[in-house]
């Protein structure tokens, strides 16, 4: 089981960049495929960027492709997503989700972060 906390949300004017982080807690993270999801207000959660527990395998949502990049660091229990070139549709709150399966990580997690606001200004 592991606990997720995101945090790097806040304002930004389109074309910048924002750095989110989500920090593990509990049992190795390093075991777990890490994924981001977002989710904006009367809309449903879509899936936004994964990586699986090695870091070498990524996957990406075509709106955010070549835009985002996902990463890990294991040794600090971490995974990020770097935004570059937001635009306002990327405004939402996003989630950090991990799991142990790796069948469809674009979908398939167990646990799930809080959330954290990103607002992108035109």
């Amino acid at each position: 089981q592991v606990q997720l906390v995101e945090s790097g949300g806040g304002l930004v004017q389109a074309g910048g960049s924002l750095r989110l982080s989500c920090a593990a807690s509990g049992r190795t993270f390093s075991s777990y495929s890490a994924g981001w999801f977002r989710q904006a207000p009367g809309k449903e959660r879509e899936f936004v960027a994964a990586v699986n527990f090695g870091g070498g395998r990524t996957y990406y949502a075509d709106s955010v492709k070549g835009r985002f990049t996902i990463s890990r660091d294991n040794a600090k229990n971490t995974v990020a997503l770097q935004m570059n070139s937001l635009e306002p549709a990327d405004t939402a709150v996003y989630y950090c989700a991990a799991t142990l399966r790796s069948t469809n990580l674009r979908r398939e997690y167990d646990y799930w972060g809080q959330g954290t606001q990103v607002t992108v200004s035109s």
